[in-house]
């Protein structure tokens, strides 16, 4: 059991052995941890995201492969989903679920990190991600590489917690997401530290409205967000400018 936590913000490399670390046992955790929501909040997301026209998505950080196979049941049979993610681990158990998918498009999972994809610019109708936010040490940067990765017109949306508002339900969210949650991880998965981990980057994460500015100040518009389960999960959606002026 791995109980070592960053003593600072993580970089790329903790996070990268953190989730290979967890991978195997992930999926099911998500599952219990969220009461099967998880499944429902991707769903919302992708409705907010796709369009019947997209030929061309990006996942970014797409661990093993959720969201991207959901919009890949969804999107035309000329469309293509693409899935980057800095864990080799994880796109291991993307692929091999991928491979069992009944999707007229199965996804194509590329290794690399998000913060520099090694994808040219433009390129894509969608961008989007899943419960990534709160592990990326530069968001700024990821905005902007989003950002450059999108055609004119193009849509960003991201799906992640937060820390829901004040209440007695953030009191109860509380209890069960900081305490519990940890010792649910180093049960299943051997890994408490690493849960922990995960707990205390949504109690450390910047609110919806911050990540809305963030998105504002790359350069996006029209930028909205979706509060569900009272705020402790938010959907962010915005859109690059179909002309060269952006927003700030």
């Amino acid at each position: 059991m791995n109980d070592q936590l960053p003593a600072r913000q993580p970089g790329e490399k903790f996070i990268q052995d953190l989730f290979d670390r967890i991978a195997r046992r992930y999926d099911l955790l998500n599952r219990i941890i969220s009461f099967h929501l998880d499944t429902r909040w991707r769903t919302r997301a992708i409705r907010a995201a796709l369009k019947p026209e997209d030929r061309l998505v990006l996942d970014l950080g797409t661990g093993t492969g959720d969201l991207a196979l959901a919009a890949a049941r969804r999107i035309n049979r000329e469309g293509k989903i693409i899935g980057l993610d800095i864990s080799l681990e994880m796109l291991r158990l993307a692929r091999t679920k991928s491979r069992k998918a009944k999707c007229e498009s199965h996804p194509v999972f590329v290794l690399g990190s998000a913060l520099a994809p090694p994808l040219k610019d433009g390129l894509f109708d969608v961008v989007m991600t899943a419960f990534v936010l709160r592990n990326v040490p530069d968001l700024p940067r990821f905005f902007l590489e989003a950002y450059r990765l999108l055609g004119p017109g193009g849509r960003l949306v991201t799906l992640d917690m937060f820390p829901p508002a004040a209440s007695s339900f953030s009191l109860l969210y509380a209890f069960y997401f900081y305490r519990l949650v940890p010792w649910i991880g180093a049960g299943i998965a051997g890994e408490r530290g690493a849960y922990k981990y995960l707990s205390d980057s949504v109690k450390a994460f910047e609110p919806p409205e911050s990540v809305a500015q963030l998105i504002r100040q790359s350069g996006f518009a029209n930028v909205t967000f979706q509060r569900f389960l009272r705020g402790a999960v938010c959907l962010h959606r915005a859109e690059k400018p179909a002309s060269r002026q952006t927003q700030v």
